[in-house]
């Protein structure tokens, strides 16, 4: 059985450390005391065990071994199933990396199931196992302490996000051109992270909402209003960053435009410029061609030709020559080719 902590606790304070399941049943009952169970990545049967022994409901049980669950709170008449998502940034990946922890409660006994390495729910013991006024309250004071943990994880992985978006916004206007999918990439860990967040200001309010106007449950409602704070605080941080993200996707496309409007302007004043040159080069050559023409005509030295024998046929020639090359000429520079 993979676990990590068993304790018996008698108003706040731990009185033993059975060595069993059955054990821990057996003192809670005897010394109307509480127990803490602690379990890390249990299998099937080392679950199913936990159940039969405190008597899980079988919905939760079949939701704990199958896992992928969202953040949730279920009841199951004195028995409260919550499932935490916490979360830790792997910043060389940009990626957030969610685990689960699964905690069973009722009002003597928690029962903690981890299936991931964070967070480290022993320093959670410990620091809850100082304030015997809050851990005498029971399983609420676990499932609090817990979510507190969680939530407080959560920080670090905001800040990462964060950074990056900052480096995206320096790259969007730095005009590196793969910055789309990094986007496209960070936005879906963002609504991933949302997703596992989101849900949590409801299951707090309603745990507050079970206690309220019971004294002897102030600090652990206290310590739920303080968690829901922090959880508000992490929503509207990530919520600031999927808006962050979908502008940074639309200046990006708009960038994007624009330089494809610019390289479209360039290559279209490119091709207007060939065009001129074109047009330019083609009246010369037609200026050009009409007395190679003419030239070429009377330089064929047949023996019958009209005019070879006219004494104004070499004027004639030269005049026609000018003539259609001032035609030409004219005729270009209306139209603007020359």
């Amino acid at each position: 059985m993979p676990i990590v902590d068993n304790a018996v606790y008698v108003r706040g304070r731990r009185t033993a450390d059975p060595a069993d399941l059955e054990q821990t049943f057996d003192l809670v009952k005897e010394r109307n005391g509480f127990g803490w169970i602690g379990l890390y990545r249990p299998s099937e049967a080392e679950v199913r065990e936990v159940a039969d022994e405190f008597g899980l409901h079988p919905l939760a049980v079949e939701d704990a071994l199958e896992g992928h669950q969202r953040p949730k709170l279920e009841r199951y008449g004195a028995i409260r199933f919550v499932v935490l998502r916490p979360a830790r940034y792997i910043d060389s990946d940009e990626r957030v990396d969610f685990g689960e922890v699964h905690v069973f409660i009722d009002p003597q006994f928690a029962v903690v199931i981890r299936r991931a390495e964070a967070p480290d729910l022993k320093s959670v013991r410990k620091r809850l196992e100082e304030r015997p006024d809050l851990l005498e309250v029971g399983g609420l004071a676990v499932l609090y302490a817990v979510a507190d943990r969680i939530v407080d994880d959560y920080v670090p992985v905001v800040a990462g996000l964060q950074n990056d978006i900052d480096e995206i916004e320096d790259q969007l206007f730095g005009g590196e051109r793969n910055v789309s999918q990094r986007i496209y990439e960070l936005s879906r860990e963002v609504m991933m992270f949302q997703r596992a967040v989101a849900p949590l200001a409801d299951i707090i309010s309603q745990l507050r909402a079970e206690i309220e106007g019971d004294e002897s449950k102030l600090e652990v409602r206290r310590g739920l209003r303080d968690v829901l704070d922090h959880v508000a605080r992490v929503q509207e941080r990530v919520e600031s960053f999927r808006v962050l993200l979908q502008n940074a996707l639309t200046v990006n496309a708009t960038l994007v435009g624009q330089r494809q409007n610019d390289q479209m302007a360039r290559l279209t004043a490119s091709s207007l410029k060939q065009g001129e040159d074109v047009k330019r080069v083609s009246s010369w050559a037609a200026i050009g061609f009409a007395p190679a023409l003419i030239a070429s005509v009377y330089g064929m030295n047949f023996r019958f030709m009209p005019e070879l024998q006219w004494r104004l046929g070499y004027p004639y020639a030269l005049l026609l020559m000018v003539a259609v090359c001032v035609l030409l000429y004219v005729m270009f520079k209306r139209r603007d080719w020359l």
